[in-house]
């Protein structure tokens, strides 16, 4: 899943609409097959939170350090309150700190004065939270990425111009997909693919309305 930046796609949106994707998929198609008769979703789960997140690190070099929940990588831990999973996080947690929280209004005397608004906090105002990504060219062959003084984590890009389909996670299907130029029919492997108007989709304006 990605986004541009002034066209159709707006990149605030790629996480929700992700899971309205993942949403009408079920709807549509059913279970997957690795979660029959389990009664949950996991593995269409990690499908759909890997495009977003390892798979994205993985395409640009960058998943040694980012990507996902691993020991010595840095990732945001987003805590939630159970009402409001997956539109807006409690608090965000970088390197220890919190770097965002659903706060009151500044002015007020206690903390949760309404209206409660997602604020960045102490934690991302120090560079030391960060990672710039840099070519192995300013490490090595005569630069010196680290004679610039920076405070931020140095990490290197690596691999990303040998990457292939089946090194991403969970999505790795490579299936022949056809569009007829005449009915603009689209088939993948030989199946007709079609999608009906969804009649409701999830994290949409009723779970923004305050």
């Amino acid at each position: 899943m990605s986004s541009d930046s002034q066209a159709m796609g707006r990149s605030a949106e790629v996480l929700t609409c992700t899971w309205k994707a993942a949403h009408k998929n079920k709807v549509q198609r059913g279970p997957l097959d690795e979660d029959k008769d389990t009664g949950a979703d996991n593995f269409r789960v990690k499908r759909f939170i890997s495009k977003y997140t390892i798979n994205p690190a993985i395409t640009q070099g960058i998943s040694h350090a980012v990507g996902s929940i691993e020991a010595g990588k840095l990732a945001d831990l987003a805590i939630w309150d159970p009402a409001e999973f997956g539109t807006k996080p409690f608090q965000v947690l970088k390197k220890g700190f919190i770097t965002y929280a659903q706060m009151g209004d500044p002015n007020g005397a206690v903390a949760d004065v309404e209206p409660l608004i997602g604020r960045p906090m102490y934690g991302a105002l120090h560079p030391e939270s960060s990672v710039m990504f840099v070519s192995q060219a300013s490490i090595v062959q005569g630069g010196d990425v680290h004679s610039y003084n920076l405070k931020k984590q140095i990490e290197v890009v690596k691999n990303c111009r040998t990457v292939k389909k089946y090194d991403l996670k969970y999505n790795s299907a490579t299936p022949k997909v056809e569009v007829d130029p005449e009915t603009l029919v689209v088939t993948c492997d030989g199946k007709e693919l079609r999608s009906e108007p969804a009649s409701s989709l999830p994290l949409t304006r009723q779970s923004f309305l305050y």
